[in-house]
């Protein structure tokens, strides 16, 4: 950038800063980050006007300081070479970086989460048939799908830390564009930091049986309060077990069609014991799956053996549809564990307290209960696609809401 251009540029931003535009705070930050001020022939007085009109565009909130810190006292340090030094403005200029500094401090120090020091971990074990997949691979793979989904653009970074500024209608300003899901920290952190379930083979839900996916297909009657495993055999629907023939259409609205893919993620090498020797190997494990999905009313239950350990007395298990389910057309139920699983066999129970880590656990089984979405009539989920999400929670024993007021009235109210 030349002299001259540099000078455009500036005297076009500090328009924009007279005229109080939204746009001023991004792109002087902007500029100021990718370009060395003096280098391209500012004058200190211009580089001076540029970190003090900046400093004043953020947003008023403390998590923005330390950029609106860095231009006061850079501003600061132009001073004594610029024809506008006087003591008084001095003075003012470091008091300004004092309060700044002192603000963020408080922040900083109110967004600390202090530890306690008998802070005992709770311990999830968990027992699956691919435990490199469910609780390693695919925990990777979920991270990457979201951060790719709703990373930020530059411009978009840039713009968080201005506001107050009166907006005027631009939606095709790009550069006041901030409203991001992505922008929002409570959003992301349901998405990076729970643990999810995801499939290493694409999973279709359908409610005809036309086009199924490639490894094999499963049929249900699903309805609320009853559900029925069904297969298909000489034209007809027959019991999925006891190959009763059943007068029941194609076109029937309560049927559901689940069909499953090859695995398509390339470090998956989980394969299923007593698997046939002639089926390839790409569908040993989605037929495996495919072999155990049942069906609960309308819901499709989907299986992965995955069965997790955890204190009750401390713990309950969030388990729902991942966060973004539905724009797959697919709806997840949503249920929270907190003790063992009550369905169980006799021999299950007396074998929950044979080993020493058992002692004080728990045990319950997190399956995937999927629906299609009202109007929806097939949907395709993606394979390393997160599906169903565990959030550890706190027991209903183990916390207690309170009434601030009771803690400490406010002034002049008495008990």
């Amino acid at each position: 950038m030349t002299p001259q251009e540099a000078r455009a540029h500036y005297n076009f931003l500090m328009t924009l800063c007279i005229r109080k535009e939204e746009s001023f705070g991004p792109l002087a930050l902007t500029f100021m980050r990718e370009h060395d001020l003096q280098q391209i022939g500012l004058t200190p007085e211009e580089q001076f006007n540029l970190y003090m009109a900046t400093a004043e565009t953020f947003a008023p909130e403390p998590k923005r300081y330390t950029h609106k810190l860095e231009c006061l006292q850079k501003a600061s340090d132009l001073l004594p070479r610029t024809r506008f030094w006087e003591p008084g403005l001095a003075r003012q200029l470091l008091q300004d970086i004092q309060k700044t500094g002192a603000d963020l401090e408080m922040y900083n120090q109110a967004m600390r989460v202090p530890r306690a020091h008998d802070l005992k971990a709770q311990r999830l074990i968990v027992e699956t048939e691919a435990p490199e997949y469910f609780l390693d691979l695919a925990q990777k793979r979920a991270a990457a799908y979201y951060q790719n989904k709703y990373r930020l653009p530059q411009e978009a970074k840039t713009a968080q830390h201005f506001g107050g500024t009166p907006k005027k209608f631009e939606p095709e300003n790009v550069t006041i564009h901030k409203e991001f899901p992505g922008a929002c920290a409570p959003f992301m952190s349901a998405r990076t930091n729970a643990f999810h379930l995801l499939l290493p083979f694409d999973l279709k839900i359908s409610r005809a049986p036309e086009d199924p996916l490639e490894a094999g297909v499963r049929i249900f009657y699903a309805t609320v309060g009853y559900s029925y495993p069904l297969r298909y055999e000489m034209g007809k629907l027959c019991g999925y077990h006891d190959g009763q023939m059943l007068e029941i259409a194609l076109d029937d609205p309560n049927l559901v069609f689940v069909s499953v893919s090859g695995v398509k993620e390339p470090e998956f090498n989980c394969v299923p014991s007593e698997s046939a020797s002639d089926v390839p190997k790409e569908f040993v494990y989605p037929m495996s799956v495919l072999e155990h999905i049942g069906s609960l009313g309308p819901f499709i239950q989907v299986s992965c053996k995955f069965k997790v350990w955890f204190d009750a007395s401390v713990l309950s298990l969030l388990i729902q549809g991942a966060p973004d389910l539905a724009e797959y057309g697919v709806q997840g139920a949503c249920g929270l564990m907190t003790r063992t699983y009550a369905s169980d066999r006799v021999e299950a129970y007396a074998e929950s307290f044979r080993e020493p880590w058992q002692e004080g656990l728990s045990y319950n089984f997190v399956n995937m209960h999927l629906g299609l979405l009202p109007g929806i009539q097939s949907a395709v989920i993606p394979y390393n696609t997160p599906i169903f999400t565990i959030y550890p929670v706190l027991a209903r024993q183990a916390y207690k809401l309170e009434d601030r007021l009771s803690l400490s009235p406010p002034p002049g109210r008495h008990q």
